[in-house]
């Protein structure tokens, strides 16, 4: 697309702003050229450090990190058992591994809708999704904003069912008080760069229950243990280990676990530093928001966001085109805008699986009107203006 196509002069900004980045310094870099020249790459004393630190940070008993947040969540869903013939209920409005995890075990995933203004799992159509062969829920943390945790953690209670939060956006973020990872039976978080914080790829599980952590474990190192006390057969001698399980070999190594302890160190700042760009945009977007032409994202009262994502509402009934041509405009503007998400089931796999258009009315709605803003921690007051200026520069061209 021409760049002075619409506007015909200069775009706001010379270079382009990305959506998202990774924030590294000279620490992060001296931890891992620390475990670059030690004896260990990977199973080595980096793992644990780093486990021991998220669980901490997350005010959970245990931490099982594992390569990357997908093999986590696939990791949740065999520690919970989930087989040939289970449901599990999760939210449409999500990246595709909140429910591929559930496929990866033969199980059977089930979409319920989201809420119009949180954009988070409605327990009111999960209930409604309830079936006799639902066996876990996988709420949705979107955007940085966790669900109502005690609220599924009851419902799950009641109705006999595993909850698995994916909080691969809200590491850092809390609800009534309660840290994301506190509450579920198992946690998932993401540490991929554009998360809270990264360690190039990976994820991990937090857990208050000992029994998933020993599956969890387990799982991650082709189904193999050399804990004596883990042993179904009498130990051979100090070579001795045992295939339990078909595992898979999901194992982080202690390159990304150093960067990850490291990066730990800075979460609240980093915490910080996007929720201060939030409120620029909240601030400087109410005027926008005021004459009709898009919508700014809700935060509940009750919740604490991380501010992993900024996702407007483009309100196209008082626009003379639709999303995309939005995008594109923006784009030329060199603002790296984004979408977040399109709803799974209408991929062509979960289409080729017999899901249909019309499942989840909001879910399909919202899609269509989202933007993603760009939102970093090293991204400077500037930034965060370039694109509110070229965000009032494009929605305005377009108004009807």
């Amino acid at each position: 697309m021409d760049k002075l196509a619409i506007h015909g002069g200069p775009p706001v900004r010379k270079s382009m702003l990305p959506y998202g980045k990774q924030s590294i310094d000279d620490d992060d870099i001296a931890k891992v050229v620390h475990i670059l020249k030690s004896d260990y790459l990977t199973q080595g004393p980096a793992i644990t450090e780093f486990e021991q630190a998220v669980a901490s940070r997350a005010g959970a008993s245990y931490a099982v990190a594992f390569c990357n947040g997908t093999a986590a969540l696939h990791g949740a869903c065999f520690a919970a058992g989930i087989g040939v013939g289970d449901e599990v209920i999760t939210s449409a409005l999500t990246f595709a591994a909140s429910s591929n995890c559930v496929l990866y075990q033969g199980g059977t995933p089930v979409f319920a809708d989201v809420h119009q203004d949180t954009f988070l799992l409605d327990i009111e159509d999960v209930q409604r999704k309830l079936t006799k062969r639902t066996k876990a829920i996988i709420p949705v943390d979107f955007a940085g904003q966790p669900v109502d945790m005690k609220a599924f953690k009851a419902f799950a209670e009641v109705n006999n069912l595993v909850m698995i939060q994916d909080a691969a956006h809200s590491f850092g973020a809390s609800y009534a008080g309660d840290n994301a990872g506190s509450i579920a039976d198992m946690t998932m978080f993401s540490f991929h760069p554009v998360k809270p914080v990264t360690t190039g790829e990976g994820g991990v599980i937090v857990t208050n229950n000992e029994l998933y952590y020993q599956k969890l474990l387990l799982f991650r190192s082709h189904g193999i243990t050399r804990d004596s006390s883990q042993l179904l057969h009498d130990s051979e001698g100090p070579w001795y280990y045992e295939m339990q399980e078909l595992g898979y070999n999901y194992r982080m190594t202690d390159i990304q676990a150093a960067l990850g302890t490291s990066q730990l160190k800075k979460l609240d700042r980093y915490v910080t530093s996007r929720s201060k760009l939030a409120d620029t945009y909240h601030q400087h977007l109410t005027q926008i928001e005021e004459d009709g032409l898009l919508i700014r994202p809700y935060v509940d009262s009750l919740a604490s966001s991380g501010w992993h994502l900024y996702v407007i509402q483009l309100n196209l009934e008082r626009l003379r085109v639709g999303r995309r041509e939005v995008f594109e405009a923006l784009r030329a503007e060199n603002i790296g805008v984004n979408v977040h998400y399109q709803p799974v089931y209408l991929m062509p796999y979960y289409q080729k699986l017999g899901f249909s258009r019309g499942l989840c009315p909001h879910s399909e709605s919202l899609y269509k009107s989202f933007i993603t803003l760009p939102l970093f921690p090293s991204m400077q007051e500037q930034d965060a203006m370039d694109t509110i200026d070229a965000v009032n520069k494009v929605v305005r061209f377009y108004a009807k």
